[in-house]
């Protein structure tokens, strides 16, 4: 673990006829594929009748033809790709979640983590739930559930159910006869709607999503609101909104795609902005910038624009090679970079180069492709970073859990620099990274940068939290 990894992506779909809503969840889900590469589920509703399939792998591994036929039409689907930040890999863990219960069934797709989930999930042990995954999106069905048994409808039980959840959590809900999407109060990652011309409603963790599947956005939801799309339409629910806005800045710097729009701020010019905002702070005396694929491109070619250095396409990148690659033995594992990235070196050799990423993490991958630059005969190497340093865990949806593994934390930037082997580093300034859609630098959460954090942090944050050794779990000590 090298680099951020991504979060999840969540789809749904309600026709007014039934058709083959799998297969678009399908291709909704490949356009979201770069926010999870673990695993991939589709849920199709058949007047009620649910069918499932989800398994490890890229979309098109586990969705074959004979796959996506045996799940059959219906008018609703909800669909997921996972990466995970709470609880292990596997089948078992793959969303989404299917429950049946006593007033019907339910399909469930989660994007976010909570940071209560540990304490709703002691409580309904205690009270006798079981569990069958390692991941809070259990957790919350569990949550939802309660709340339905006792409720005249799964939208009452759905908000009943956010008045308890704290943290991260982008939904989509499935009952029998309708469908729920559901952002927290924070609005920690993006959820947008839209309609197709055949007048089916769609959900989605971005906008790119909707535009592979030919339907037009219509608009964002608010943090803290919720849809309930029936036959009759869709209705608004905002009684858990006006709550502090904190909108994942690293959506804009890494996670999204760069077609999508998020709160109608183009992705792609705001990592432009970000490599600008790169070029007035650093003044490099360089030949060429280099983006490293795929989400420093962007950066990188904001850089070259505001200092007038020429861009120059430094990297090729192997297509077929997904996170799914096995590398042969550990001299392997140690060149996947290699495998990965092939370097342009017409372009690079005898070139003082300004390199640019989204991100310095952990250093490792920093340090191969400065190497790769070195290989190619780049006479100097400066990279930069088009987010500032990140010092802090994250409790809110990516994989940094700890401080332990943090470059910055433990190390000056002259330090970071010999360590990577480059001649310079520099990082996005934390007084830019506010204004990178150019709004009043509000609204967004930083606090894998500075600290801040919107939410009081979690008495257990750890990805395993729910997998630990009984001899570390303070639930069986003296036992």
């Amino acid at each position: 673990m090298t680099k951020i990894h991504e979060e999840c992506g969540v789809f749904g779909i309600f026709a007014p006829e039934k058709q083959d809503v799998a297969t678009t969840a399908y291709y909704a889900l490949f356009a979201l594929q770069h926010r999870g590469q673990e695993s991939a589920g589709i849920v199709v509703n058949d007047d009620g009748v649910f069918s499932s399939y989800k398994d490890e792998g890229l979309v098109n591994d586990v969705f074959t033809a004979e796959n996506l036929a045996r799940l059959g039409k219906g008018n609703m689907a909800i669909g997921h790709v996972r990466y995970s930040t709470t609880g292990c890999g596997g089948r078992e863990n793959a969303q989404p979640i299917v429950v049946n219960h006593l007033k019907g069934n339910m399909a469930l797709a989660h994007n976010g983590n909570l940071v209560n989930s540990f304490e709703l999930r002691s409580e309904l042990e205690e009270e006798g739930s079981i569990f069958h995954t390692t991941t809070d999106t259990e957790v919350i069905s569990y949550v939802i559930t309660k709340e339905r048994v006792r409720s005249r409808s799964i939208e009452d039980a759905a908000l009943a159910a956010m008045d308890k959840l704290k943290g991260a959590y982008s939904l989509v809900v499935m009952s029998p006869s309708k469908l729920i999407a559901a952002r927290d109060p924070h609005g920690f990652h993006p959820l947008c709607f839209g309609q197709r011309e055949d007048g089916a409603y769609v959900v989605a963790s971005e906008t790119c999503a909707l535009d592979a599947i030919g339907a037009k956005t219509v608009r964002e939801l608010e943090p803290g609101e919720m849809l309930v799309f029936t036959r009759e339409g869709v209705k608004s629910d905002r009684s858990h909104c006006g709550g502090q806005k904190a909108l994942c800045v690293f959506e804009y710097l890494y996670i999204a795609r760069p077609d999508s729009v998020i709160e109608g701020n183009s992705v792609h010019e705001a990592r432009k902005q970000a490599g600008k905002f790169l070029a007035k702070k650093y003044k490099i005396d360089a030949d060429v910038v280099v983006g490293v694929p795929d989400s420093g491109l962007d950066a990188a070619y904001g850089y070259a624009e505001g200092s007038g250095i020429p861009y120059a396409i430094g990297f090729i990148k192997n297509k077929y090679i997904g996170r799914t690659f096995i590398a042969p033995g550990q001299a392997a594992r140690e060149d996947l970079v290699r495998i990965k990235l092939n370097v342009l070196k017409s372009a690079i050799d005898g070139k003082r180069v300004v390199l640019v990423d989204d991100s310095i993490v952990r250093g490792t991958t920093c340090a191969r492709i400065v190497r790769l630059l070195r290989d190619a005969g780049a006479k100097e190497v400066h990279m930069l970073s088009s987010a500032p340093p990140f010092l802090n865990p994250c409790y809110y949806g990516t994989d940094i859990d700890s401080r332990k593994d943090l470059i910055a934390c433990h190390h000056t930037v002259p330090e970071i620099a010999k360590i990577i082997g480059a001649d310079s580093v520099g990082y996005l300034d934390m007084n830019d990274v506010r204004f990178l859609t150019g709004g009043d630098g509000s609204g967004f959460c930083t606090a894998c940068f500075d600290g801040n954090y919107p939410t009081p942090a979690p008495a257990e944050s750890g990805k395993n939290r729910f997998e630990r050794p009984i001899s570390e779990n303070p639930k069986f000590q003296n036992r």
